[in-house]
Formats: structure tokens, C-alpha cells, sequence
């Protein structure tokens, strides 16, 4: 396993907290002696001397060495490390696991069994290598969502302690005093009345530069009637959660400069308090909030082709999903036909097999419908090549039997590998599904339409697609992105309209 953090001595660290440099909050936590507490390394605090420090790759391991948190930079309200992306090692998919609130769920022994490994050996390998093991780091996964539904709602706090995943109001009231040094009423201060049952809004850290009105225009053109709607600039859709149903409505931040955390607002319906985590976590990940948009721009205008692309949206993002089995579907729905088609196709599968619910939001009607639903779907209902529509049920069957695994605890090698194996799947599927539904950030689709159809228009030779690309990892899928955002860019100066 690697740690985005290792590449880094603890010289580099200092170095960086010096100039309080906000590419790295996230990455490693300073821990500061004669305070007792620990800070982002963009903290606006005076720099404490280098002898008084020590450096920590997470807020979990901070809190273990007995630190707590800053109250003036919120250290654990930070985006997480873009590395557990880049990696897809066990760290990041452990990570990843515990934020959707797995060890909630399921405890320790669920984690691991997910990961494949015993539970004591588990414990020790996080312990060695993100200085905290899964209880200590989903303790500070819970202390963080409480934090923000203390100080960001009305909620009452028997409300926020079962919300943010702890089991009982006195381990909320004891988690919040020793990480915080602060008792839940004196951080949240006057506040008005209590929330409506259900709704809860949350401000979601992302880095910058983010490029949210292209995002939203991804979204805006695949979204599909029932699941998901566009107005104006909000984004809404239903949501599949562990004990319940919800809604989200999200409105992005569009920001053009690095160097400050932007934060995209996030409005939840949840039909269940206690799946806010796991909400909040996809809703992350669809938002691709954890990326590093200076390092991916750094490698990509390296390239004289992509450079203008890069310059013209900077802070592009990956889109990622609340539903890795729907990306699949959607996958295969795409298959040989235009984007519009594709929406006509889910559009009808959700009227034929997806749930019914009451969400108060027009437009929203229905859950898309899971994967043992697809596999038992009519064949008619699917309109489609009989090869394709079996290809479809047959996925599903394998997605639903836990065949092939969606949710980030397998490596990723391995999940392409176990959906090439079904009859149907082919590159074009399995790498777009690791791209948007596992966070893969080194995709690439070579044979693509909208690739080949840029490649020309940048005056590129669409047969050398894949040996060009190695040029762009380890972000491939970043250059994706920018291929298929070249068709919505108007004509360079130079160009004919």
C-alpha cells in the first residue's frame, strides 16, 4: 500500500505549512506539542516552530495520539486525499468503505470481510500505514459529520448523534467533547427552531479550481426522467441509501482560480437520518470532490493538443456516481447508440421496473430500479438487439448474486477483469463503469466515437489514440473528459467556425 502522503518528508510538510499552501489540506495533518491540537496545513494560526510538530496522514491518527481539533481551520472538514484515487490501494478503498459507513453497518469484521482479510489483520495493516485503525478512523468519519450537523442545522442532537452514525447519545456527547474540546450546545450556539423531520443541508469542501457548470451540463444531458432532474443551476435526483430512500438537490460552485476550497450545498430528504453519511459519501464522489485539479492540469498542458482544452475549462471533473450498478446499466443501455438514445432507453426501464416514491420534488417520481430487478425485466420492456438486451440481464444477474463487485472494495484490476468475463461486456463498457462508478482516474476510451471524433479535430491520428494517451497518465480520465468537453468548446481563433 502507498500513502499519498509518503512522497512527502517531513521537511516538504513544514515547507508547505509554511506557506500554507491548500493543495495539501486533506493530505496530511499537522500536529502541533505545546497546543494540543492539530490543524490543515493551510491553517491561518501562526506557524508553530518545526521542533513542536509532527505530521499525520489522517484526522483519525491525530485524534489516536491524543490531539484535538483546531477550532479556527476545522482540520476535518477538508477534501479528502486525491491520492486514494490515484492509488486504488487498500488504504484508499478501506477509506473509501468506512466513509459510506460500512463500519456503522456492519462493524469491523464487515469491513474486512469486504476487503478480504481478517479483521486483525486488517486493523494492523491501516494502523501501520494511515496511523489509526477502523474503529479509530470511522470514530473520526462520525466526530466530522457530527461537527457539521452541530454547527450547519437545527437538528436536535439526539437527531445529529444517530445521523452521524454513533450509537447512542452518550458516545456522541463523549466523541464531540474529546475531539473538540467543546460540548454539542456550546458549538452550536442560538440557534431557531428544529429542521423539518428528514431535511438536512450540507456544505461539501471540494478543491479548486471546479469547473461545476460543466458538470452540471453532463449531468443535464443524461439525466434520466423519474431519477433525475435539471433546473436552473440545481441538480437533483433520488437515492438508493442502507435503510432508506432519499433525495439530494445539489448546487455546484463554478470557480476558474486555484488556491481556495469552494463548497457545493447540498440539500438531503432522507426518509432515514441515519444515512446521511452514506449520502453525503456518494454524493462526494459523484461530485468527484477529492480530485487535484493543479495536478491534473500540470500533466495534461504538457501536451500542446490538450493544453488550450485544459486552459479553457480549468478544473474539470470526472463525474462520478451515488450507484455503481446503475452506471452499469446506463453502460450497457449506451452501448452503439447516441446519449439522447441512452435516456430513452433508462428512461423506459425506470418507468417499467424502478420504485415509486413520494420526494415533494417535481419530477422525481422513482428510484432507478436495482440490479436483481433489471436481470428479471421483460425483454420487450428494453427495446434493444436481443445479443445486447441478454447482456444487460446477465450483468445484472452477476451484479446481484455479488458476482462482480461495485463497491469500491475490490481492486479495480480485478472488478474490469470480472465484467469482461460476461458475454456482452466489452473495453468500451468495463472502462467507462471503473472511470465513473469505481473513481478510476487512468481511463481511457480509445475506440469511443466522441474520442475518435476529437482526436481528428485536434489534428490527431484516432488509430494512435492509446499510444498518445500514455503521455496523460495518471489521469487519463481527466483527458477523457476533455475530449468529449472539445465538442461544446466554440472554434479557437485560429480555426474555422
Amino acid at each position: 500500500m502507498s500513502n499519498p502522503a509518503d512522497t512527502l518528508d517531513d521537511a516538504s510538510r513544514y515547507r508547505a505549512v509554511s506557506s500554507r499552501d491548500r493543495r495539501f489540506d486533506g493530505v496530511f495533518y499537522t500536529a502541533v506539542r505545546t497546543t494540543g491540537i492539530y490543524c490543515r496545513p493551510s491553517c491561518p494560526a501562526r506557524t508553530p516552530a518545526e521542533a513542536n510538530v509532527t505530521f499525520h496522514p489522517t484526522a483519525a491518527s491525530a485524534q489516536a495520539a491524543g490531539y484535538r481539533a483546531c477550532k479556527r481551520c476545522a482540520p476535518d472538514a477538508t477534501p479528502g486525499a486525491p491520492g486514494w484515487d490515484v492509488d486504488g490501494d487498500l488504504a484508499g478503498r478501506a477509506m473509501r468503505l468506512i466513509a459510506d459507513g460500512l463500519v456503522d453497518r456492519e462493524g469491523v469484521e464487515g469491513l474486512a470481510g469486504r476487503l478480504g482479510y481478517t479483521p486483525r489483520h486488517l486493523s494492523r495493516l491501516l494502523q501501520g500505514q494511515l496511523g489509526a485503525g477502523p474503529l479509530a478512523l470511522a470514530r473520526a468519519r462520525r466526530a466530522q459529520q457530527a461537527r457539521v450537523l452541530i454547527e450547519g442545522t437545527d437538528l436536535p442532537f439526539a437527531d445529529v448523534a444517530f445521523a452521524a452514525g454513533f450509537a447512542s447519545v452518550r458516545q456522541f456527547n463523549d466523541t464531540v467533547r474529546e475531539v473538540y474540546a467543546s460540548t454539542p450546545s456550546s458549538m452550536r450556539g442560538s440557534r431557531r427552531s428544529p429542521d423539518a423531520a428528514g431535511r438536512v443541508e450540507v456544505r461539501l469542501p471540494v478543491r479548486t479550481p471546479y469547473a461545476g457548470r460543466a458538470l452540471l451540463d453532463f449531468l443535464a444531458v443524461r439525466a434520466v426522467p423519474g431519477v433525475e432532474v435539471v433546473s436552473g443551476r440545481t441538480y437533483s435526483r433520488t437515492l438508493r441509501l442502507p435503510h432508506g430512500t432519499g433525495v439530494v438537490s445539489l448546487e455546484l460552485p463554478d470557480v476558474s482560480e486555484a488556491g481556495e476550497t469552494a463548497h457545493a450545498r447540498a440539500r438531503f430528504v432522507l426518509s432515514d437520518l441515519r444515512d446521511l453519511g452514506a449520502a453525503t459519501e456518494r454524493v462526494r464522489r459523484l461530485l468527484d470532490a477529492d480530485c487535484d485539479p493543479v495536478a491534473v492540469a500540470d500533466v495534461l498542458s504538457r501536451d500542446g493538443r490538450l493544453a488550450p482544452l485544459v486552459r479553457a475549462v480549468p478544473g474539470l471533473r470526472v463525474p462520478g456516481h451515488v450507484d455503481g450498478h446503475e452506471v452499469a446499466v446506463r453502460a450497457v443501455l449506451g452501448q452503439q447508440v447516441t446519449v439522447a438514445a441512452a435516456r430513452t432507453h433508462a428512461a423506459r426501464l425506470v418507468a417499467a421496473a424502478g420504485d415509486a416514491v413520494e420526494t415533494g420534488v417535481d419530477g422525481l417520481t422513482h428510484l432507478f430500479p436495482d440490479a436483481a430487478s433489471v436481470a428479471e425485466v421483460d425483454p420487450s420492456v428494453l427495446a434493444m438487439p436481443r445479443a445486447r438486451a441478454s447482456a444487460l440481464r446477465g450483468m445484472c444477474a452477476a451484479l446481484a448474486a455479488g458476482e462482480v463487485d461495485l463497491g469500491r472494495a475490490t481492486p479495480r484490476d480485478d472488478v474490469r477483469a470480472s465484467l469482461l468475463a460476461l458475454p456482452g461486456i466489452g473495453p468500451w463498457t468495463a472502462d467507462y463503469v471503473a472511470m465513473r462508478a469505481l473513481g478510476h482516474p487512468d481511463c481511457f476510451l480509445p475506440r469511443d466515437t466522441g474520442t475518435r471524433d476529437a482526436f481528428t479535430a485536434l489534428g490527431l491520428d484516432p488509430g494512435l489514440a492509446d499510444e498518445t494517451a500514455q503521455a496523460w497518465r495518471p489521469w487519463r480520465s481527466y483527458a477523457q473528459m476533455y475530449l468529449w468537453q472539445s465538442h461544446t468548446l466554440p472554434a479557437r481563433p485560429e480555426e474555422k467556425p
